[in-house]
């Protein structure tokens, strides 16, 4: 591998819910701590690339054992508040003729900005809003999101072929409208970045388009000839250096040579992680406040 150079706290997150709902948020703002001391006090290994690489300490010990109760099923519970739960709904939206699942964390109108999850083969909209597996990193997402005015999508993807990305197209184009001019900031989870590749090379589909995520995925050797880089949006790849089932490498790899383009790029490489790892272990208030602000 290259190393290239709780209660209190779920009422304060409804009630910013509120207040921001009512102002807006720009991206220029930033999200504010929520949880930090459990999910940001991670130890940087190594950073490199001005600070667009870095390399975080992971122990399965520490942060899957020592963090669940029930180690990979069930977190602790000062890892969640569930008071966010009341913004919470399934529902089966009608895309252009299409039917979606989707679980929606927030407001169906005029939310402050839209973040979408798109789960891995054999997921579905639970993965997305379970509060207690992965540490409990679905909750903090889900909190701040729709805590601060937001709204959250995990939608059920069937496929993760061209079906799949015209249905979360779909979804884009519905939050774009129910939101206009708000940012929206697409994430992806291993097979699931399919669904993210697929989408970048759709022109209309990039210009509602913030800012990406890819967690796990796999490698896009087009990336350079799709719409989405031609826009220069900011994108996030998280990865474990351990992972069997793509290998960071590769990931490595398309994030340097956009490095070398000064392409708007983040990798975070978890030493020792496995192919879950990012799920559990990345930092989603410094990766949407940082996709936010670019």
């Amino acid at each position: 591998m290259r190393m290239s150079t709780s209660h209190c706290i779920t009422i304060t997150a409804i009630a910013a819910f509120f207040m921001v709902a009512s102002a807006g948020l720009s991206a220029a703002d930033t999200l504010p701590p929520f949880k930090d001391d459990l999910f940001s006090t991670q130890t940087t290994l190594q950073t490199g690339n001005g600070g667009a690489f870095d390399v975080i300490d992971y122990d399965e010990m520490r942060d899957i054992n020592g963090r669940d109760q029930i180690p990979e099923k069930r977190t602790q519970q000062k890892y969640v508040s569930l008071g966010i739960r009341k913004l919470q709904n399934n529902e089966t939206l009608s895309l252009d003729g299409v039917k979606l699942d989707v679980a929606r964390v927030g407001p169906s109108a005029g939310a402050a900005f839209t973040v979408i999850f798109i789960h891995g083969r054999d997921g579905d909209r639970r993965l997305g809003v379970n509060d207690y597996t992965f540490g409990g990193n679905f909750n903090r997402l889900k909190n701040l999101v729709a805590g601060n005015g937001g709204v959250y999508y995990a939608p059920s993807v069937k496929t993760f072929d061209s079906d799949g990305v015209t249905a979360v197209a779909g979804l884009i184009r519905y939050a774009s409208a129910q939101a206009p001019g708000r940012p929206i900031i697409l994430t992806c989870a291993s097979m699931g970045s399919q669904i993210c590749w697929g989408a970048t090379r759709d022109a209309e589909t990039v210009k509602r388009l913030k800012g990406m995520v890819i967690m796990s995925g796999v490698a896009d050797p087009d990336f350079a000839k799709s719409a989405f880089y031609k826009a220069k949006l900011p994108l996030w790849f998280a990865h474990g250096s351990r992972d069997p089932t793509y290998a960071a490498a590769d990931q490595q790899a398309l994030f340097e040579t956009l490095i070398k383009s000064r392409y708007p790029t983040h990798f975070t490489l978890y030493q020792t992680g496995n192919h879950g790892t990012p799920i559990r272990m990345i930092d989603w208030r410094q990766t949407l406040n940082w996709i936010l602000a670019s």
